[in-house]
């Protein structure tokens, strides 16, 4: 048995093949649910429900939706130049600090800016700060052939440690009782909510407009054209002189900052302060988000909500019918690795007998 490259992709597969990545999950998932002894039916109809069956859970669900959309377009763009950027997390916490250090600390500077200012620079240093964290590990890779996986995953843990030390010391909010989290940022930089007695905010807004113009970077631009050049084969596009070690540059700061960002929109919309439990994942989770998009910015949205309401919903199923909650992790486990060998056997057919 092997693997052989088909001469050319038809239409029909690229459409049957979401279809039955989606169908493969949904068989696995229900193995899962039977297993657990609860009713097929009710579970998934509580699941589903649970992320998009009113107009709370839909809030909830984009809620959770927004910095998963933002570190999903994070390692979209950083992937396409194949730069493996692993470090969404800690670039998340770095904007999210740094957005504290602007919107919350400045009161003891001695002199004041107008909101508008103020917040403008908060999420200027969000991005600066996520985009400088993985600086280091791009020119790492360019000027010394340096695993960006490895660093950049480290550097996560870096960034943790980091984050800790400046909750229990110069950012720790005295008011806290002795919880370790951060001051609170002014009530006039938080984002104003899209609907009463939800927690969705304008940030929906910041991250789709986010996505539409990294989509049309990558299609129309100059840039866009460098990136998906390395993407393709980095060897060959520097031969057809693409400036590899610039746009790796660029597309490092354009990554590190969308993670910075989804730190410092996830303070301003829902949280006003940093803790160490603020992301559950966020940045790990937009890896998975942008590997089931095809690394399509667009597509990111989509899979992002789609993410969100499987992790939202799961809490309702969870207590209806007794089914873990960790079973949604296993429905976005199986989405991911479902799509993948999909889009690999529209591209591959298997071959039975040696090759001639």
């Amino acid at each position: 048995m092997r693997l052989e490259k088909r001469t050319e992709t038809s239409r029909l597969a690229l459409l049957l093949a979401p279809i039955a990545a989606i169908a493969f999950t949904l068989l696995v998932s229900a193995l899962l649910v039977l297993w657990a002894g609860a009713p097929l039916g009710q579970t998934y109809s509580l699941l589903f429900k649970g992320g998009f069956g009113s107009v709370f859970a839909l809030s909830e669900t984009l809620t959770r939706a927004i910095p998963l959309i933002l570190t999903g377009l994070a390692a979209t763009v950083a992937f396409k130049a194949r730069l493996f950027n692993i470090g969404a997390e800690g670039q998340l916490y770095a904007g999210a600090l740094a957005a504290v250090a602007v919107g919350g600390l400045h009161g003891g500077t001695g002199f004041e800016l107008p909101a508008w200012l103020l917040f403008g620079l908060m999420m200027l240093a969000a991005a600066l700060a996520g985009a400088l964290l993985l600086l280091g590990p791009a020119l790492l890779k360019a000027r010394l052939g340096v695993d960006e996986v490895v660093t950049t995953l480290l550097l996560n843990f870096v960034m943790l440690l980091f984050v800790s030390a400046m909750l229990d010391g110069p950012m720790k909010d005295p008011t806290a009782m002795g919880w370790p989290q951060s001051v609170a940022l002014v009530g006039e930089l938080e984002l104003s909510k899209l609907i009463e007695q939800t927690r969705i905010h304008t940030g929906l807004f910041w991250a789709l407009g986010l996505a539409v113009a990294l989509w049309a970077l990558l299609k129309y631009t100059v840039l866009g054209f460098d990136i998906r050049a390395m993407g393709a084969n980095t060897r060959a596009a520097a031969f057809a002189g693409v400036p590899v070690t610039r746009t790796v540059v660029l597309v490092a700061l354009l990554s590190g900052a969308l993670a910075g960002l989804a730190g410092a929109i996830e303070v301003a919309g829902r949280t006003s302060y940093v803790t160490l439990d603020m992301s559950p994942g966020y940045g790990y989770t937009g890896i998975v988000i942008a590997m089931l998009a095809a690394l399509n910015p667009l597509g990111v949205v989509a899979a992002a909500v789609f993410v969100a309401g499987v992790l939202v919903g799961a809490d309702t199923m969870s207590r209806a019918v007794g089914v873990p909650t960790y079973i949604a992790d296993v429905i976005v486990a199986a989405s991911l690795i479902s799509v993948l060998v999909a889009t690999l056997m529209t591209q591959y057919r298997v071959v039975l007998g040696r090759k001639p």
